[in-house]
Parts: C-alpha cells; structure tokens; sequence
C-alpha cells in the first residue's frame, strides 16, 4: 500500500523530469548542424568546450546570484522579522503585499524596472542631483541593475521561508531567556535567530538556485558585459540552434548548482537544522 500511495508522484517524477533530463543528456552528447541534422556519437568534447569558452559567464551568473541572496537575506530577514514579531493584526496585510508582486507577469515586473531605472527616468535624474552618480551616469546596463533586478524579483522566495520559521517560535522562549538577563539583541541571537536557520536555508536556496540560471534580468536591465550564463543557452537554443551545445551547458550549469548547494548545506550543517 504505502508503494501504491507514491506511485502517482514517482509517475509524475519519471514522466515530466527523469525523461527530460534523459532526453537533454543526450541531445548534450549529439554532434552535426541544424541543417544537416544532429547525430548522437558520444560527442563528450561538447563539455570541455563549453567551460573553456563560456567559464567566465558561469563564474559570473553564481557572483550575482551569491550577491543577490546575500542581499535579499540582509532585506527579507528584518522584514520577515517585523511581520512575525510585530505586525500584529496588519500580518496578513503585510504578507499579502509581499506576494503582491506574483499577480503581475514576470517579464511586466522586470519591463517596469527598465522604465524605472532609464536614463531619463526620475531615479537616475534623483541620483545625479544627490552627486550619487555623474552627469553622464546611468543605471542600466550595469552590474547593479542587474543584481537588484534579480534581488526584486525573488525577494519573496527569501521572505515567506524565514517568516514561517519565525512564526513557529514560541515567544515564551523569548520571554524565558529575557527572565535570565539577556537583553533583547543577546535573546535574538541565542534564541530567535538559531531556531529561524531553517528559513534562512530554504529562502536561500529558493533565492540562488533561480538566480544562477536566470537571463531577463540580464537581457532587460543589463548589456553585452552583464550577460549571464542563462542568456548564453537560451540564445544557443533559441538563435544559434546549436543544441548539443546548450544541452551539454545546461547540464554543467545543474551540476554546478548541485555541488553548490551541497557544499552550502555541508557547512550549514542542515542534518541539525532539520
């Protein structure tokens, strides 16, 4: 019986994963051209190829997104605190402002930032007046916008985990370790913050895994010297129609994100967390 019960999810797993995944890690080792068809001959050199001509894109595309999680978590975390802790009847309120941004497309939400942050716009005309930026400064088609694009974009992956952790915590353990003289900062650290890791893992890897494989924000709000790896295999699937080549960069890009988020989740030390 209890295999009967996962049959339809292990179903659902073969199907819509497993057989992808299998059909992608062959196309990865074809050869040939679109026009004269591709053939499948253990082409193994596709790999080494790739990294050696696109590694700098992959280094790239995990620094923004290592650089966005961290952001996301320095804002989402006394955000999600602040909801937990001290929103009182307006909780909901703030909960579904921060999913608010889910009822608007993606790409319409990414389109805005570009309308906000053009050269023309008020933000880089607020920036020049505060000498923040140069009279000839701009926004996009840099680093920055690209990073906080992606940061507004996932924010609410890095929210919605740590607040459910928070919510969880019994404030009695707050009050217990306040009766034993420690202030509120030493009570947060010793108490709070250890119980809410969880949230922090989860809202992290929720964050970075999307991050690392993404390409709007890079094609929107930056230029050719922000290009991320994302970019590279959608243009290769899309435009050069070189398949192979961009099944063989998709797997690596997995791969990497795999051994990633182990080496996270080794130094997180996530057996005593969960």
């Amino acid at each position: 019986m209890p295999y009967l019960l996962i049959l339809p999810g292990l179903t659902w797993l073969a199907v819509f994963f497993l057989i992808p995944i299998f059909t992608l890690g062959q196309v990865s080792l074809q050869e040939g051209t679109f026009a004269e068809g591709f053939r499948f001959t253990w082409h193994w050199q596709n790999y080494p190829d790739l990294v050696s001509r696109f590694g700098r894109l992959f280094v790239r595309s995990f620094g923004y997104a290592g650089i966005a999680t961290l952001l996301a978590f320095l804002i989402g975390y006394p955000l999600a605190y602040a909801i937990a802790f001290r929103a009182g009847r307006y909780k909901n309120l703030f909960l579904f402002l921060v999913i608010l941004p889910f009822f608007t497309s993606y790409l319409i939400r990414t389109l805005a930032w570009k309308i906000i942050l053009a050269d023309e716009g008020f933000v880089v005309a607020a920036l020049q007046a505060l000498r923040v930026l140069s009279e000839d400064g701009r926004l996009l088609a840099t680093r920055t916008s690209v990073i906080g694009g992606i940061i507004y974009n996932f924010l609410p992956f890095m929210i919605l985990p740590i607040y459910v952790s928070l919510e969880k915590i019994d404030k009695r353990l707050v009050e217990a370790a306040e009766d034993l003289y420690a202030n509120s900062p030493r009570a947060f650290w010793k108490v709070v913050f250890p119980l809410s890791l969880p949230g922090v893992f989860a809202g992290s890897l929720l964050t970075f895994i999307p991050a690392a494989g993404d390409f709007v924000n890079a094609q929107l709000l930056g230029g050719p010297q922000q290009q991320m790896i994302g970019n590279v295999i959608q243009s290769r699937f899309l435009r050069v129609l070189d398949y192979p080549g961009a099944a063989a960069m998709s797997f690596v890009l997995m791969a990497s994100i795999l051994v990633a988020v182990a080496l996270y989740a080794r130094l997180f030390g996530t057996e005593e967390l969960m």
